[in-house]
């Protein structure tokens, strides 16, 4: 039988596994569905590979402890749920873990810890050296204190972003869903994607949604966004259900793989474009947008035309053309009400009548990413 080279060969692998795949129809932990999965991750740190586990479950593990019978829709009810939970979700895995002489780390993220330039590469240093002791990292979004603004929205994202983060050779996600078809897979005619190389590949697919149980919070669509984020940063993806997970994670070709399609760029800028919601936009006229896109130019306050939004310096903001259309996305160094009377100014006149503080960048171009 012929194996996934991709996967076989892969020595730094994250796995993310879905609520769905963890958790009872009634909110609580399958403690058998949690075991299989060790099982698995225990036996791909035998065969050498270091494995990063990106979990759900947190919320959907606190509804039962709780009482309650459905993932609540409102935020403050998601993170009671989540402070509840996550600590029961971490627990079982760190007895499971413990059966193969295996500790486990838990690492919760912010959409904050990875965009500001001082905190990412914390976040790096920090898996780096949980993989240095042999530890395996169980990384889930802070949902017990991060607000709507900030944050990552879902597991399978914050994934593939984990996996660029930490330079992973391979991504798998687990799912309730065995790969990728064409069309709903209950559907008569539908097909398995056994292998999609190109965004090409995608275009007579019909995605659907989240599943029944209400338990996870993405469906398929996520997991294609997923896969393209990880693709396009050089990262192949296994998408595949968790009973296959020990056969898709041996090479067999079980699931869909996304062949990787383009080349690593520098994390930050990655997260930058793909884990942030810009807080306002900044208008550029025709000059400067070629300055910033063509150029690759950091963008001065000469070339805006106008501000729209409310924001604050190191905030993300979209970049825009002329007739309002993103073409990039950046870090701004000023506060939306600092900026009005810099438009159209050079920074030598800024600095001579407004003093040297004002002659800086508005985004600088280490801190924008083009979209």
């Amino acid at each position: 039988m012929n194996t996934r080279a991709e996967v076989t060969g892969a020595k730094r692998i994250v796995v993310k596994v879905g609520s769905s795949s963890l958790t009872t129809a009634a909110g609580g932990i399958d403690p058998g569905r949690v075991r299989d999965l060790v099982d698995v991750l225990a036996k791909l740190r035998v065969n050498g590979a270091e494995v990063v586990l990106v979990s759900s479950g947190a919320i959907a593990a606190g509804l039962a402890p709780l009482g309650l019978k459905r993932r609540p829709k409102v935020l403050p009810a998601q993170q009671a749920a989540a402070s509840v939970g996550q600590g029961l979700l971490v627990h079982r895995y760190t007895e499971e873990l413990a059966r193969h002489g295996v500790i486990a780390g838990q690492i919760l993220l912010t959409v904050d810890d990875v965009t500001r330039r001082s905190h990412y590469r914390n976040a790096y240093q920090t898996f780096a050296k949980l993989l240095e002791y042999g530890v395996l990292p169980i990384v889930n979004e802070n949902d017990t204190v991060a607000t709507s603004e900030i944050r990552f929205g879902d597991n399978d994202r914050l994934a593939a972003l984990v996996a660029h983060l930490v330079h992973a050779d391979l991504l798998v996600l687990l799912s309730d869903v065995d790969g990728l078809y064409d069309a709903n897979p209950g559907d008569p005619g539908s097909s398995l994607l056994s292998d999609v190389r190109s965004v090409e590949d995608l275009d007579e697919v019909r995605i659907g949604k989240a599943g029944s149980a209400g338990l996870g919070t993405g469906g398929m669509q996520t997991k294609v966004d997923a896969a393209r984020i990880a693709t396009g940063a050089g990262i192949p993806v296994v998408l595949t259900s968790a009973d296959n997970a020990g056969r898709a994670l041996a090479g067999e070709p079980v699931g869909t793989l996304f062949h990787s399609t383009g080349r690593r760029r520098p994390t930050r800028l990655l997260w930058l474009a793909h884990a942030t919601e810009p807080k306002g936009t900044l208008v550029l006229d025709a000059g400067a947008v070629r300055a910033v896109v063509e150029r690759r130019a950091s963008l001065l306050a000469a070339g805006i035309t106008a501000v729209e939004g409310t924001f604050h310096a190191g905030e993300p903001v979209d970049i825009a053309a002329p007739d309002g259309t993103p073409v990039a996305r950046g870090l701004v160094n000023f506060d939306a009400e600092e900026l009005p009377q810099l438009l159209g100014r050079t920074s030598s006149d800024l600095k001579r009548e407004l003093g040297a503080g004002y002659e800086r960048e508005v985004v600088h171009r280490d801190d924008l990413v083009l979209l």
